[in-house]
C-alpha cells in the first residue's frame, strides 16, 4: 500500500471514530418500572415524586421550580442502564432539595434535556453518548397538607 492510500485510510478511520464518540442519542424509558426497582428503593428518599399531569394541585405552600442535570459514566453499560442511574441521581437531587427547603413533595416533574421540555407521566428522556449518559429534570417543590 502506498503512502497516499495509507493516509486516506487513516483519515477515514479517524473520522469514523470521531463520529462514533460524538453520539448523542435521545431515548425515553419507563418511569414506573424504574421506581419499582430495587436500586430505586435503595437510592431514593421518602419524598413523593409526581410526574407531569399526575401531580396534585392543592398545596399548603410552594417553594417554586428547581432543576437538576445529572450525568453518569456509560462505559460498559447499556444505554438504559446508564440512563436509569442518571435518572435516579436526578430524582434524588430533587428530593434532597425538597428536604433542604422544608417541602414534602416534588410535583410537575418533567424532563428537560438540553433545555427541551418533555412532559410525560409515564416516561423520562435521557441523552446517551459513547461515554456519558445524562438526565435533566425540572420540578416544583411543594408542601402538601397532611
Amino acid at each position: 500500500m502506498n503512502i497516499s492510500k495509507l493516509i486516506i485510510v487513516s483519515i477515514a478511520a479517524l473520522v469514523m471514530t470521531t463520529s462514533a464518540e460524538a453520539r448523542d442519542d435521545r431515548n425515553k424509558y419507563e418511569i414506573q418500572s424504574l421506581l419499582d426497582s430495587e436500586k430505586a428503593k435503595k437510592a431514593l428518599l421518602d419524598i413523593p415524586l409526581h410526574f407531569a399531569e399526575n401531580s396534585p394541585t392543592k398545596f399548603e405552600s410552594t417553594y417554586g421550580e428547581v432543576s437538576t442535570n445529572k450525568k453518569t459514566n456509560a462505559f460498559m453499560k447499556s444505554d438504559q442502564e446508564a440512563c436509569e442511574w442518571a435518572m435516579l441521581s436526578a430524582l434524588k437531587a430533587l428530593q434532597e432539595r425538597a428536604v433542604r427547603e422544608g417541602m414534602t413533595d416534588v410535583v410537575n416533574i418533567t424532563s428537560n434535556y438540553k433545555n427541551q421540555p418533555f412532559s410525560s407521566a409515564t416516561e423520562f428522556e435521557c441523552g446517551s453518548g459513547a461515554v456519558m449518559a445524562g438526565v435533566a429534570l425540572k420540578g416544583t417543590l411543594v408542601k402538601i397538607a397532611k
